[in-house]
């Protein structure tokens, strides 16, 4: 019977840890920001060696934050329709704002040399910003590329209405039937609720 106990202690043990070990390592639970939030500005390099910050755009309604990157086969799928979000949305008042969230060290494909080269050989319209020692990302809560975050500038500040994916089919534009991000800008514009306000991102990893 002694033995017995012990074997149960230890058991709830193991259980207890690797319930414990799956709560740290799983990104989508360690914070970030949540539906309702306001997202605290940044100020991060531009491709043009300029830095960009949300406080920038005086103008805005809001903004189509977008973690993203060069190498990501995801990230390469989604890159004419966040062209075409921003250039829908830009006049409207919510740019698309691209941060490229990943350490070149562990990935040099997506250095900010690269970036570059990546951001003139398709023709972004947007800012594409480094996310320079990787501060920016986790306090999003961001765990792929492509993550999306848009946001309702508002008195208050820049309120969290959207959090996920652009839209349910990343292999061809011509297929998804729900176009999350357009949805919810359009949504937002008319100031109505956001229909969908959070979908599961699908993409690779950011790499620390």
């Amino acid at each position: 019977m002694k033995t017995l106990k012990i074997l149960v202690g230890v058991a709830f043990i193991i259980a207890i840890s690797a319930f414990a070990i799956d709560k740290v390592s799983n990104p989508e639970t360690d914070g970030g920001y949540s539906i309702g939030d306001i997202a605290t500005d940044f100020k991060l390099k531009n491709i043009d060696n300029t830095d960009i910050a949300l406080a920038d755009y005086e103008d805005a309604k809001g903004f189509i934050v977008i973690f993203t990157c060069n190498h990501c086969p995801y990230s390469v799928a989604y890159e004419d329709r966040i062209i075409a979000l921003d250039k829908n949305f830009k006049t409207k008042g919510y740019p698309v704002i691209a941060i490229n969230p990943n350490n070149p060290k562990a990935y040099p494909d997506d250095s900010f040399d690269n970036m570059i080269i990546r951001a003139k050989d398709k023709g972004f319209t947007f800012p594409y910003l480094f996310d320079d020692g990787q501060k920016i990302y986790p306090q999003y809560g961001a765990t792929k590329t492509p993550h999306v975050y848009v946001l309702e500038k508002t008195d208050k500040g820049n309120i969290v209405r959207y959090i996920g994916a652009i839209d349910n089919n990343y292999k061809d534009a011509s297929s998804a039937t729900e176009k999350y991000v357009e949805d919810a800008v359009n949504a937002l514009l008319k100031g109505e609720k956001v229909p969908v306000e959070t979908t599961k991102a699908i993409g690779c990893s950011i790499k620390a």
